[in-house]
């Protein structure tokens, strides 16, 4: 993996060369290779492609209940909805993609915790498009570059939302205005997404965006709390004496002189 200098996460780049199957399961996230290529991830930082379908685009909800219920058995969610004429190849395919690096960005997120790999495991969902383990790692460094460069204070990540009063003549997108609209200084971007049917990251980066523009709030980083004035020390009874082998008899004398006047 040229394009990665330091790879975001080894194992997966060691699966893909074992053209693995299975779930690589992390802190934040899950990722499902087919010999070695990505076909789903999921995180609980990202709506779901069934919120992208219903929320966000027009597949209604008992639509893909009924997919779930008659394909999920047989990971075949996604091939019923397009032979059932529920969706459009394309439709599904974009969708489903969007998803999938919605979820990776989050699931590759940098972690103190275990990386699991669990061999043969698949997803109910069924593959749409499978995308190479390199596409996965490079659109993941570049997503994070990106929103370091719009405003390079992650905290606004996933803090509430509070928006700000625009400046005169300042003014936004529909996108953001849709955003701004939903934001009640309570949901935080990943809420924000889910409610309005979009890709986290997208919902991210608008946030960062609008944070650079002053029209939402960055929460300050905490202040260390002041240290406490150290203990004066304890005075020793015995003073330090220069010498590399101190006389033990003497030493000894001067702790006995010492004691005598306590």
């Amino acid at each position: 993996m040229s394009a990665v200098a330091t790879p975001v996460s080894p194992m997966l780049v060691r699966l893909a060369a074992e053209k693995a199957t299975g779930a690589l399961l992390r802190d934040h996230g899950t990722l499902y290779l087919v010999d070695g290529r990505v076909v789903h991830a999921e995180s609980p930082a990202a709506p779901g492609v069934d919120v992208l379908l219903t929320t966000g685009g027009t597949l209604p909800r008992e639509n893909w209940d009924e997919a779930v219920d008659r394909a999920g058995a047989h990971r075949a969610v996604g091939r019923f909805l397009v032979d059932s004429g529920r969706l459009q190849d394309g439709e599904l395919e974009i969708c489903h993609l969007g998803a999938v690096f919605d979820a990776a960005f989050f699931a590759l997120s940098p972690t103190s915790g275990p990386t699991r790999f669990r061999y043969g495991v698949g997803h109910w969902f069924g593959t749409v498009r499978p995308v190479s383990a390199e596409a996965v790692e490079r659109e993941t460094v570049r997503r994070r570059e990106l929103l370091d460069a719009v405003w390079p204070y992650p905290a606004v990540d996933t803090a509430p939302v509070v928006p700000r009063p625009a400046a005169p003549g300042q003014t936004v997108g529909a996108r953001q205005r849709a955003l701004l609209a939903a934001a009640d200084g309570e949901r935080n971007p990943a809420e924000l997404a889910r409610l309005l049917g979009r890709p986290a990251f997208h919902t991210l980066l608008d946030v960062r965006r609008l944070a650079a523009a002053g029209l939402v709030e960055t929460p300050l980083t905490p202040e260390p709390e002041p240290a406490s004035d150290p203990a004066p020390p304890v005075p020793a009874l015995l003073p330090v004496l220069p010498v590399p082998d101190p006389d033990i008899a003497l030493l000894r004398r001067l702790r006995d002189a010492l004691e005598a006047h306590l």
